[in-house]
C-alpha cells in the first residue's frame, strides 16, 4: 500500500502543476463583460469575527475563502489544487513537505513565508486563543497537536516546521487518509503575524486588515455589509475579474429575495421555504439548487438531565416524522437524515440504523416505551427548551418538530431563539437543553462530521463521550483503503444511532437565486464558491 500511496501523490503532483489555475475565472471567448465588475452577495448574518482562528461557520468561511489562501484548495471534482504551495511531496507515510510559490506576498507587499504557516498553526491550537477548531490539527494527526490543544504541550512542539523561507514540513503521528482534503480548510490559512501582534483583536478591522487572497477588506459596517476590493498583489490576480465584492448581513430570507428582485443583490444566501415553488415558476433558471454535504440536526446537552440518558435522546429521535420535515416543511429536495454524516461521502456508503426502516407506529411505540422507562409519562411529560438561531426556516422546522413531539409522544418543547453569535456562545458555555445546529462538511470524508462527537473535541458542544466511538474513528484514520475506512465509520454511526448525542433531521440541498448575468457560478459539494471564479456579463 505504501507504494500505491506514493504513486498517487506523484500523479497528483503532475496534474496539479498543469491545472494550477483551473479554479480561476475562465471567461468563455466572445463573452461581453459589464464595465463594472462588482458583485453583491448576501451572507446571511453578521460574522462573529474575521479572525480565521476564531470562526466556525459558513458565514465567516465565505469571506475568509475570498480574502485568504491556504496551501491548497479542493476543486469541485474533488481533486487538489495548489494555492500558496505550488507543489508538495509525501516523503514518508507520515511526513509531508510543501513548497511555497516564489514571490508570494501579503496584500501590504510583505513576503509570505513558511514561518507564517508555522506561527499561524501554532496560534490555532494554542489554548490561549480558544479556537472552536483547536482540535482540527489533532484530527489530522499532526504531532503534538492534540496535546497542545489540551494544554499538555507547548505550541512550539507542534509537528510543523519551516525548513527554509519557502518550505514547510508537516509530521503526522500516523498516515491520515483525508490529509490533503483537510488541509484546504479555511482555518488553516496563514495570517500575518505582524498585523496580529501590532493590533491585537483589531487586526481584522479594514484599516489594519492584511490578506493573502484575491480580495482585501476595505469597509465593514456592522450588521449591514463588508466590502472587499481586489488585491492586486494576489499571486493569481491575472485570473481574477470581479474588482469589488460586497457581502451583506441580511438575516431575513424574505428581505433577501425582495432585495434580489429589486436588483440590490446578485446572489442570495438562500431561498425562503414558502417561496421556493413560486420562484421556480417565475424565475426558472435563476433558482440554483444543488446537493450539499451538510446535515441539519438537533444537538443535546448530554451532561444535563434528562439528556444524560440515551433512552430519552433516542426516543426523541424516533418521535420525529423526518419524511414530513424533508418533503413537506422543506420540499426543495432535502432528504430525511438518520446518520449524522452522509449516506454517500468520500467514496463510501453508510447505512441507516435498523429503526429507520421500521413502520412509523413501531418507532413511536418504542419511543414511548423508552420515555416511560426514563420516568416520563402522560402524567409526568418531558419538557425542555428547543433553541434555534434567528431565521424563518429554522423557526418553521422547530414549530413542526415541537408539534410532532407533542402529538406523537406528549413531549413539550418550548421554542427559544437567539441571534447567531449569541447562540454560538450559548452552545460553547453549555447553557442549553437542545439546540438546532448543522454541519457543512469541511472536506469530503465522513470524519468531518464524526469528529465533532469525539471525546474532548473543540466542536463537541454536546459534551458526548464514548471510548468505543473514539476508537472507531482512530481506526478509520489508520485504514489503508476506503472499504476498511467505511467499515469503521459505520461502526461509529451505529454507536451514534444508539447513543444519539444529536438527532439528524435532514441532509441539505443549497438553494440560491443567482442573477443570469453572473458567470462562473458553480459551488462545490460543501456549498462554497469563490468570488474570484466569477464574472459579470454585459446586461
Amino acid at each position: 500500500m505504501k507504494g500505491k500511496r506514493r504513486a498517487g501523490v506523484a500523479s497528483l503532483l503532475a496534474m496539479s502543476v498543469i491545472a494550477s489555475c483551473a479554479n480561476a475565472a475562465v471567461v468563455p471567448e466572445g463573452t461581453a463583460l459589464a464595465p463594472a465588475q462588482e458583485l453583491v452577495r448576501n451572507n446571511g448574518s453578521e460574522p462573529a469575527t474575521l479572525d480565521p482562528h476564531k470562526v466556525e461557520s459558513d458565514v465567516e468561511f465565505n469571506i475568509i475563502n475570498d480574502t485568504f489562501d491556504g496551501l491548497v484548495a479542493v476543486r469541485k471534482d474533488g481533486t487538489i489544487e495548489p494555492r500558496l504551495a505550488e507543489r508538495w511531496e509525501n516523503k514518508a507515510d507520515n511526513v509531508w513537505v510543501f513548497h511555497l510559490r516564489p514571490g508570494i506576498t501579503w496584500s501590504d507587499g510583505e513576503p509570505i513565508t513558511a514561518e507564517d504557516v508555522v506561527w499561524s498553526w501554532r496560534r490555532l491550537v494554542s489554548p490561549d486563543i480558544g479556537s472552536p477548531y483547536a482540535s482540527y490539527l489533532g484530527n489530522m494527526h499532526i504531532v503534538n497537536a492534540a496535546e497542545i490543544a489540551e494544554g499538555k504541550q507547548s505550541p512550539d512542539t507542534l509537528g510543523v516546521k519551516a525548513l527554509d523561507d519557502q518550505t514547510v514540513e508537516i509530521t503526522l503521528t500516523q498516515p491520515t487518509a483525508a490529509f490533503l482534503n483537510m488541509l484546504a480548510h479555511p482555518t488553516l490559512v496563514p495570517i500575518d503575524k505582524t498585523a496580529v501582534e501590532r493590533f491585537g483583536d483589531r487586526w481584522t478591522r479594514p484599516e489594519h486588515f492584511v490578506s493573502s487572497g484575491a480580495y482585501r477588506v476595505t469597509e465593514w459596517k456592522v450588521n449591514e455589509r463588508i466590502v472587499g476590493e481586489r488585491n492586486k498583489r494576489y499571486w493569481d490576480d491575472a485570473h481574477t475579474v470581479i474588482n469589488k465584492v460586497t457581502w451583506l448581513a441580511v438575516t431575513s430570507q424574505t428581505a433577501d429575495v425582495n432585495r434580489y428582485k429589486a436588483g440590490e443583490i446578485d446572489i442570495t444566501y438562500t431561498i425562503p421555504l414558502n417561496q421556493y415553488a413560486q420562484l421556480k415558476k417565475t424565475l426558472g433558471g435563476e433558482v440554483h439548487t444543488e446537493p450539499q454535504l451538510a446535515t441539519y440536526y438537533y444537538e443535546f446537552n448530554t451532561t444535563k438531565a434528562p439528556f444524560n440518558d440515551p433512552r430519552v435522546r433516542r426516543a426523541l429521535n424516533m418521535g420525529l416524522d423526518k419524511d414530513i420535515i424533508a418533503e413537506k416543511v422543506l420540499g426543495q429536495g432535502q432528504r430525511p437524515a438518520w446518520v449524522v454524516s452522509q449516506p454517500e461521502i468520500g467514496g463510501i456508503t453508510l447505512k441507516n440504523p435498523d429503526y429507520a426502516a421500521w413502520p412509523r407506529e413501531k418507532r413511536l411505540s418504542e419511543a414511548k416505551r423508552l420515555l416511560s422507562e426514563a420516568g416520563f409519562t402522560e402524567a409526568h411529560p418531558l419538557t425542555f427548551r428547543l433553541l434555534y438561531n434567528t431565521l424563518e426556516s429554522h423557526q418553521r422546522i422547530a414549530i413542526a418538530a415541537s408539534s410532532m413531539w407533542k402529538k406523537n409522544l406528549g413531549v413539550v418543547a418550548t421554542l427559544q431563539n437567539q441571534e447567531w453569535k449569541t447562540m454560538l456562545d450559548t452552545m460553547h458555555t453549555g447553557n442549553f437543553d437542545v439546540v438546532r445546529y448543522a454541519w457543512i462538511a469541511d472536506y469530503d470524508d465522513a470524519s468531518t462530521f464524526l469528529n465533532n462527537f469525539r471525546t474532548g473535541n473543540s466542536e463537541n458542544t454536546a459534551k458526548y463521550s464514548n471510548p468505543a466511538y473514539d476508537e472507531a474513528l482512530v481506526n478509520a484514520a489508520k485504514a489503508p483503503d476506503s472499504a476498511k475506512r467505511g467499515h469503521y465509520y459505520q461502526q461509529a454511526e451505529d454507536i451514534l444511532s444508539e447513543d444519539v448525542p444529536a438527532i439528524p433531521v435532514y441532509h441539505y440541498v443549497r438553494s440560491q437565486l443567482v442573477k443570469p448575468y453572473v458567470g462562473g457560478f458553480s459551488p462545490n459539494a460543501m456549498g462554497l464558491f469563490s468570488t474570484k471564479d466569477l464574472w459579470i456579463t454585459a446586461h
